[in-house]
């Protein structure tokens, strides 16, 4: 326990916790719109599109978030654009900007010159290397997040749905697509650095799944998914540390027990 206190004295451990905290909040927002609109594989194409802009990152010299930015941001448009302009199969548009980013990624990784980048907390998370700066764009993140979903609460909550009913409302459902996939990439950027490109996709749905065993409200899944990625990142952090194993692999492992457990509890109470 003493041991425990005092890692809460260490910036490095306090920056983990927030992430744990930050990321747990905006993955419970985000994952619940994307498990709603069943657009799980989209989110793992942007995912994996995103490499493309780390690679482009290192090879230009930038910081590598912000090139994952950029590229998944792009994806996400690209994909929208694709499936509903360009007449091309939604899982063909997201096979073609999942496949093109993780080959720019290699290709530009590949061309930087000098010391190779040890990319292993890109690709798996290493929440206890989170700065204090990535940490403030995770707020910057989270009010973001938390203002667009109070202010365009029922808006998104038809286009989840009903698209057809939101369209014949008057919502302006392409634009907000287009919005929603722009605040689904910068989430996935945002939160790489937790569980990594490779195991973020289930930080996006595993909490929702856990909570859609006990309800079925769109309210409560944001809230009670926000407190199972919270509980699951935190108590992830924990066995990673003492166990001395990786971060993003143990946070993951921790959400699946809890998805187990609450599943037997749902069995035993019928």
């Amino acid at each position: 326990m003493n041991e425990l206190l005092e890692l809460f004295q260490f910036n490095f451990f306090l920056n983990a916790v927030m992430a744990a905290l930050l990321s747990g909040i905006s993955c419970g927002i985000i994952g619940t719109y994307i498990v709603a609109r069943r657009k799980v594989f989209i989110t793992g194409g942007i995912t994996h599109a995103s490499f493309g802009g780390i690679g482009l990152a290192y090879f230009l010299g930038m910081h590598p978030l912000l090139g994952a930015a950029i590229f998944a941001v792009f994806s996400a448009f690209g994909i929208q654009f694709f499936s509903q302009k360009a007449e091309v199969r939604e899982d063909s548009s997201i096979a073609i900007w999942w496949s093109l980013g993780m080959a720019l990624g290699i290709i530009f990784i590949y061309l930087t010159p000098g010391y190779v980048p040890n990319l292993m907390s890109y690709l798996f998370g290493s929440i206890l290397t989170v700065t204090s700066s990535e940490i403030w764009l995770m707020v910057a993140l989270n009010v973001l997040l938390a203002g667009f979903f109070i202010f365009f609460f029922r808006p998104v909550l038809y286009i989840s749905f009903d698209e057809d009913f939101a369209r014949t409302s008057g919502i302006p459902v392409n634009l907000l697509n287009y919005l929603m996939m722009a605040l689904v990439a910068l989430t996935i950027v945002l939160n790489i650095r937790v569980v990594g490109i490779i195991l973020i996709l289930s930080l996006l749905t595993i909490p929702q799944a856990t909570a859609n065993l006990f309800t079925k409200s769109f309210k409560s899944l944001i809230f009670f998914s926000t407190i199972i990625a919270f509980l699951g990142a935190f108590s992830g952090l924990m066995v990673s540390y003492f166990a001395d194993i990786p971060s993003g692999a143990s946070i993951i492992f921790t959400l699946v027990l809890i998805f187990g457990l609450a599943k037997l509890v749902k069995v035993i109470r019928k």
